[in-house]
């Protein structure tokens, strides 16, 4: 399914805003324990977007890992886990893509983590990954996801 043009999203008590005017550059679903623990269920859904392509409105606060490498951003309020910015990455932003209003299109196209998937687990994902794939992988995985779309 093609993602709209632009959309919109909140947090759960709708004190933050997100808004996104492009198209991601790959969906995927994260099975790793520390996703599980985030989102207290099976997998994490995201979007994978530019960061010139992405909009918040509102008081967001580090939590999960405090570390000097990923930087995730919660509601200061309400604590729902917005989306992620990784240290060296400026260009991007990988949004919790079930924020957003209407979150269906959002389907996984790959999948990470798969060794630490619960054995009950299935998603659409056409890309899968026992743990992460190689970063250098990641230019041919846009490609495709982009050919897919």
């Amino acid at each position: 399914m093609t993602p709209p043009p632009t959309r919109v999203g909140e947090c759960r008590c709708g004190r933050v805003r997100l808004r996104a005017t492009a198209a991601p550059l790959i969906t995927s679903a994260c099975h790793c324990r520390g996703c599980q623990r985030m989102t207290a269920s099976a997998f994490l859904l995201s979007a994978l977007l530019p960061s010139d392509a992405f909009e918040v409105a509102g008081a967001t606060r580090i939590g999960g890992l405090h570390g000097p490498e990923q930087h995730h951003h919660h509601c200061d309020h309400c604590c729902s886990w917005l989306f992620t910015r990784i240290e060296g990455m400026p260009e991007f932003v990988n949004l919790r893509a079930t924020m957003f209003d209407a979150p269906d299109w959002c389907v996984p196209f790959l999948e990470t983590a798969r060794d630490e998937a619960l054995p009950w687990v299935a998603t659409p994902a056409i890309r899968s990954f026992g743990g992460l794939p190689p970063a250098d992988l990641y230019p041919e995985l846009m490609a495709e996801f982009a050919a897919h779309a």
